[in-house]
């Protein structure tokens, strides 16, 4: 008995193995052509190795031929079924791949995608999901450059304009001096002494911010106070304070720790100070304030500038950004909110602007100290 199921086995194994064998010949051949004519050939060798092994199956019994023709009959009906079975499979796994491609297909020419209604198969929706996901992200990423590249030339325009006036200015003092032409010289002295600080500092701006945007911005963070910081920072603008009658204001100024590069930070400071006291009229104030909220540090300064437009707001720290009013110096290149947020996002924080009753608060939210 063991042995019958031996040879019975062994009978049904060697037809399996040759139409195996063929399958495997034919899939090779068409392995560059359709996934439909791959899923009959798989069809078609599923029931030949069935067929195979029971037709020599059925030799080594000797069966009759009526058995034999029965046995037949069903293998070849299910080989008709199984046929159209993967061949509308088949079918329906090309039309989902052609969709799928010329949806591709329009992502490559104009960034668009549009995912088929309906895919033929998990793995080809996963693919489409997938290819959603990178067309958001390449609009995202096109968006992005759009608005930079459209900064970059606003940036290069102005950056332009404030460099010909005063070099220009610069060009008129120095031959009027060649010429003799000018009766007390230190006045001109003094005049391109002040024209060269602003271009200096123009430059200084332009390099900090080219360090922040190539990611090289190197911090060296320490545990300090904010008392400290905002201390040093008042102290550093009191002369520009005094000079256009504004009133700094720093009560508001809780002695927190946070760790920040105390020279890099000051720059914030500094320069959201120096805009605050630019664009608050005379007899004016510019508050300064800490506070702690959460896991976070707010540093806040507000000004008496009368408000910054609405639609305006989101545009305030892009790189050359300025005001209307601030079109003309010493109003600077409109990098200092630029580098402002920079430094901050270098610390993990984020810069904001809202409007408040009678001008605009700006603040910096840095982590806290732990």
């Amino acid at each position: 008995m063991i042995g019958d199921v031996f040879l019975i086995a062994l009978y049904a194994a060697l037809g399996a193995a040759g139409a195996g064998l063929l399958g495997a010949v034919a899939l090779r051949a068409l392995r560059k052509r359709s996934v439909a004519a791959s899923l009959a050939v798989v069809a078609a060798v599923t029931v030949a190795a069935m067929l195979a092994g029971t037709l020599l199956v059925s030799w080594a019994m000797f069966l009759s031929d009526h058995d034999l023709w029965v046995v037949t009959m069903v293998c070849a009906m299910a080989t008709v079924v199984s046929l159209v079975v993967a061949l509308l499979l088949g079918r329906s796994v090309v039309k989902g791949s052609r969709e799928l491609a010329e949806a591709t297909r329009a992502l490559g020419d104009d960034g668009s995608f549009t995912p088929p209604a309906a895919a033929p198969t998990a793995e080809l929706a996963e693919l489409s999901r997938q290819l959603a996901a990178t067309s958001a992200k390449l609009a995202a990423s096109r968006e992005r450059e759009r608005t930079l590249e459209a900064s970059r030339r606003e940036l290069v325009a102005w950056i332009s304009h404030d460099l010909r006036t005063p070099l220009a200015g610069l060009q008129a003092m120095t031959e009027a001096l060649e010429d003799g032409m000018v009766d007390d010289p230190r006045d001109y002295h003094a005049r391109i002494r002040a024209e060269v600080g602003r271009m200096s500092a123009m430059v200084s701006d332009l390099f900090e911010l080219s360090r922040i945007h190539a990611g090289v911005l190197a911090l060296s963070p320490a545990r300090m106070s904010v008392y400290d910081l905002v201390g040093d920072a008042i102290a550093g603008v009191d002369a520009l304070a005094q000079e256009h009658g504004v009133q700094l204001v720093g009560d508001g100024v809780e002695p927190l720790p946070v760790e920040v590069d105390g020279r890099e930070m000051s720059r914030v400071l500094a320069n959201l100070l120096v805009n605050a006291i630019r664009r608050t009229p005379a007899d004016g104030t510019v508050a300064v304030s800490a506070r702690r909220e959460a896991d976070r540090v707010v540093l806040s300064v507000t000004d008496g500038c009368g408000g910054i437009p609405p639609e305006d707001l989101p545009r305030v720290f892009d790189t050359g950004w300025r005001g209307t009013h601030a079109r003309t110096p010493p109003a600077g290149a409109g990098l200092g909110l630029a580098i402002v947020r920079g430094i901050v996002e270098a610390h993990q924080g984020r810069a904001a602007v809202h409007n408040v009753p009678g001008g605009c608060r700006f603040e910096v939210h840095l982590p806290a100290a732990v």
